[in-house]
């Protein structure tokens, strides 16, 4: 069933206080996705409610790590049961190919395992000498009632990487979806309830920003963990702070690709279709600017040119389509709008630009782009657009690659590619970022995940992760 008439608020179906029902319509073509209610603010109070009394009185926060740890595996094989499913309707619900849903799926199944691991190691509780005399108990609490707001792009991977740690410490969780992505979430209510977490602990709605802010601003609420637009984490970040609550962000990106002169230009492009494009470019940790020697920088346009012309662009739902349609109509006119701007700033276009991509007469697409020409300080350098565009920009010298690769607000991701292996993690040393690829090395999972600068604060994964969640507490004996 994808029509949800009811709320899940705390490990059950209730009514909504209002009457607006969200419906989702595929960005391919149209169709009816599904629907679930659109939360407002007395629905966000019975969540809040639900989860402050849970906390309080319930049994989650006082059960032991080995008990949560076993309600999260559960809810995990139930869940991997139908990992096809979601990736399919996720495909259908934002227009994401296929390729990238199912890939979606394998990392959350590698985070799942991640975080298991993380919290059968996690020192809960220890005892330890005291300074200068006796001894003590340093406890890690539940922080307490957690919102978790999450954007429309990968939305289980970006759920999970928070609910997992959050229920692990045995905190209570309102999760917020983006209402583009409102009903794929509904079902992580369901699977976690038939998982055997206890009535009250989780509540999962769809809401807009105001009543969003509401949540953020919720006297019973703790701590937000948010995934979105640096513009929303400044703002929720300034909310927290006159309210004291806690807070983590991961926020937009503008990362670099380093590309030294020894690297083989057809293999980088190649790998670099799946780090410049993925999900049709609606990635926080997309490589948007490509840094080239200057040297080889003709050969490399030209072979990335030939890379993206033979982008299958069309429906998501089918396996050899790498690109599929934009989220939604305003999303496609903000980022047709960036390729505006490019041009008005001097960039070439290589291969792109405005219109439909050739043979598509409906759905929300936008032509992969590629500029070149870009100084890295134009807009469409140093702006995230959320689309399938990319500069190339070419450099003199590692020194200066690095100098442009750090000249970016941003600092949540990026990539060095070269044969060798000693310079590339010298460079990696040197580019303020949060996370850095070598030759499109896989991110570690139980390594902290998160942005420097105006990338974030806070990180996610491992231990690391399960830290945004719990208070210390020192026990003098």
């Amino acid at each position: 069933m994808s029509q949800f008439t009811k709320n899940f608020i705390g490990g059950r179906r209730v009514p909504s206080f209002g009457s607006e029902i969200i419906e989702i319509h595929s960005p391919y073509d149209g169709e009816f996705v599904g629907s679930a209610p659109l939360a407002n603010k007395e629905d966000i109070d019975l969540a809040v409610r639900e989860a402050r009394q849970s906390f309080v009185n319930g049994p989650w926060a006082r059960s032991s790590a080995a008990e949560r740890l076993e309600v999260m595996k559960r809810f995990f094989d139930l869940y991997e049961a139908r990992s096809e499913e979601f990736a399919l309707f996720v495909s259908r619900e934002m227009g994401a190919p296929l390729w990238f849903t199912r890939a979606v799926q394998v990392m959350i199944r590698d985070q799942s395992q991640a975080y298991f691991a993380a919290a059968e190691t996690y020192p809960w509780i220890e005892e330890r000498s005291g300074y200068p005399s006796g001894r003590a108990i340093w406890a890690r609490e539940p922080i307490g009632v957690v919102a978790a707001i999450i954007p429309w792009n990968a939305p289980h991977q970006v759920a999970l990487a928070k609910l997992y740690p959050a229920l692990l410490a045995g905190c209570s969780v309102v999760l917020k979806l983006a209402p583009e992505t409102a009903v794929d979430g509904q079902f992580l209510g369901e699977i976690f309830a038939e998982a055997g977490l206890p009535e009250g602990v989780l509540s999962i709605l769809a809401a807009d920003r105001d009543v969003s802010e509401y949540l953020v601003r919720h006297e019973g609420v703790d701590k937000i963990g948010f995934t979105g637009s640096t513009a929303a984490g400044r703002r929720i970040a300034s909310i927290a702070g006159e309210r004291l609550k806690r807070f983590s962000l991961e926020l937009g990106g503008k990362s670099a690709a380093i590309v030294l002169p020894d690297a083989d230009v057809s293999e980088t492009v190649a790998a670099l279709r799946y780090r410049s494009f993925p999900n049709n470019g609606q990635v926080c940790v997309a490589q948007t600017r490509v840094l080239i020697p200057a040297a080889s920088y003709n050969e490399f346009v030209d072979a990335m040119v030939e890379d993206v012309s033979g982008m299958t662009i069309g429906n998501p739902l089918l396996p050899e389509t790498f690109l599929g349609p934009i989220i939604s109509e305003r999303q496609r006119q903000r980022v047709l709008d960036y390729i505006r701007v490019g041009q008005n700033e001097g960039a070439s276009i290589a291969i792109g630009g405005e219109g439909m991509p050739l043979g598509m007469n409906q759905g929300t697409f936008v032509r992969p782009t590629v500029f070149t020409n870009v100084s890295n300080s134009m807009r469409i350098a140093q702006e995230e657009i959320f689309g399938p565009v990319v500069c190339l920009i070419p450099y003199d010298g590692v020194d200066e690659a690095v100098r442009i690769a750090n000249d970016s607000e941003y600092g949540l991701s990026g990539s060095v590619w070269t044969k060798d292996l000693d310079l590339a993690v010298k460079v990696a040393r040197q580019v303020r970022t949060g996370g850095f690829a070598i030759n499109g090395a896989a991110p570690d999972l139980m390594s902290p995940f998160g942005g420097v600068k105006q990338s974030g604060i806070g990180r996610e994964f491992g231990t690391e992760g399960l830290n945004h969640y719990i208070e210390h507490k020192s026990i003098s004996l």
